[in-house]
């Protein structure tokens, strides 16, 4: 079973890019982040012409989340529990029945953070030690599960073609580094860095300054494995060659197979 996560980026306007790796990549389960689209607007027909079951969390503009799988949902959770207060679509949870039981996919999106010291910061902050505690209680089931998505953590310096540049940031500051670190020490495995130890594997490369054409990238979509999903871990790999079609994305798709 092949899982995939990318944040597209606008999903009306890469959705000729979209199915196009659909059709290419033919991943059994897609994570979707900043699709910028409400509910009822979202490409669905486009989709599920393609053979694949759809399940969003939209919001208008910006952010966004959404889940497409060719197995039906068994169960579709929205939201981040812990704070009845957050309306940012930033979280979607699929329950799938496989031979193996049932399987978990999360398709998330974590908060940006900039600028570091503001209001901003303080939220990214708090929503990943909401996402550390419902992350433990899910582990707590023992079923394979995917927490997949768009991060916003440069987890170590070899994550960033030049690390002295995101000194500044949210995404590479001690605090956001050490609330990743938590989860996955839950007992996660990273997809990426459970096959290759490679410095030269980027997820993002900004839009401007050249940053592609320079592999000026960072790594910052990952697929982190519960035990048991770890255990049927074939292989993972980020899919750089999207990022090379007209109007792409600034991510590029991350795909892990499982042996389901």
């Amino acid at each position: 079973m092949k899982i995939a996560t990318w944040n597209i980026n606008g999903v009306k306007a890469r959705i000729g890019n979209l199915l196009t790796w659909l059709k290419e990549s033919a991943p059994d389960i897609v994570c979707l982040q900043e699709i910028k689209s409400v509910d009822d607007q979202f490409p669905r027909a486009e989709i599920e012409s393609l053979g694949y079951n759809v399940e969003t969390h939209g919001q208008k503009g910006f952010n966004g989340v959404a889940l497409l799988s060719k197995l039906k949902f068994d169960e579709v959770n929205c939201r981040l529990p812990g704070d009845s207060d957050d309306e940012q679509a930033r979280f979607i949870e699929g329950v799938f029945s496989t031979e193996k039981g049932a399987l978990r996919v999360v398709s998330l999106y974590l908060p940006n953070g900039n600028p570091i010291g503001g209001e901003r910061f303080a939220y990214k902050l708090r929503w990943m030690e909401r996402f550390e505690k419902w992350a433990k209680e899910r582990l707590a089931l023992e079923d394979p599960m995917v927490l997949a998505g768009d991060y916003n953590v440069i987890p170590e310096p070899t994550d960033a073609r030049f690390p002295e540049n995101w000194v500044n940031d949210a995404l590479f500051q001690p605090e956001s580094r050490r609330a990743f670190r938590q989860i996955v020490n839950l007992g996660f495995t990273e997809a990426t860095r459970a096959v290759t130890d490679s410095t030269d594997v980027f997820t993002f490369w900004d839009y401007q300054a050249g940053a592609w054409q320079k592999n000026n990238g960072i790594r910052i979509d990952f697929q982190l494995l519960s035990p048991e999903a770890a255990n049927l871990l074939v292989s993972s790999s980020v899919e750089k060659h999207v990022r090379t079609w007209e109007k792409p994305s600034d991510h590029v798709p991350v795909v892990t197979e499982l042996a389901i």
